[in-house]
């Protein structure tokens, strides 16, 4: 595993390499079993209106086919990005997916002047990009694989020229959507970070993550071909 200082020189050499590298240092700590005591009894009712329980829905622990997904510990999210169902107007059709760089948000749209909104991670000043683009695929536990730009300053990286494996580790998570233009992937994606403190913050090289929970959520309801909006930041 890279250690928090190589990465931190790895994400420096993507930055001046001006491709994204897409994550953050923070997501290539081993994911853990995260504290969940923080929600108390059932009947306590959040600052968002829910109760404990019905956090625990959202992000308690959830098996999978290939490795366990820890629980979130919320303690460390502002209760303004949790999952919510909210009122957007909206032309675009069901399903599309909107991007808002500036609040830190994820909006899947749903019809009827309704979309779900997911906090988010997105990229730091200089590698925010906006526009439209749509999933051109998907994958579960993928394959990350350092630019080329970032190997050649911290050879360190070179382990993984040829992919790193799917995993806890793994700095794109559980699920990722990969975005392309004109049948070109963009570089960027809508991935999953099992670390809640970058929820509502600029830390990436344009990639927007969002908690593995959430981004299991979206991506189970989203098809390839779906359109997503980049806003301005």
């Amino acid at each position: 595993m890279i250690s928090d200082d190589n990465f931190g020189k790895m994400e420096d050499a993507s930055a001046n390499g001006r491709r994204p590298g897409c994550v953050s240092r923070r997501s290539f700590l081993t994911g853990s079993a995260a504290a969940f005591g923080t929600l108390g009894l059932g009947g306590c009712v959040t600052t968002e209106g829910m109760n404990s329980a019905e956090l625990a829905a959202l992000y308690g622990p959830v098996p999978d086919n290939r490795f366990p997904i820890p629980a979130v510990d919320i303690s460390k999210i502002n209760p303004k990005y949790y999952r919510a169902s909210v009122a957007y107007d909206t032309r675009e059709a069901p399903g599309t997916i909107v991007v808002d760089p500036k609040n830190f948000y994820v909006y899947r749209i749903e019809g009827e002047g309704k979309a779900t909104r997911y906090g988010a991670n997105v990229g730091r000043e200089g590698f925010l990009w906006n526009g439209e683009a749509y999933v051109g695929r998907k994958a579960e536990w993928p394959i990350w694989t350092p630019p080329k730009e970032m190997i050649a300053r911290q050879p360190e990286a070179a382990k993984y020229a040829k992919g790193m494996p799917g995993g806890p580790d793994n700095p794109l998570g559980a699920r990722t959507l990969y975005l392309y233009q004109n049948g070109r992937y963009t570089l960027y994606t809508l991935y999953s970070t099992s670390d809640p403190e970058t929820i509502g913050s600029g830390i990436t090289s344009g990639c927007t993550g969002l908690l593995t929970q959430d981004m299991m959520d979206l991506y189970q309801r989203t098809l390839v071909k779906t359109k997503v909006i980049v806003l301005p930041a």
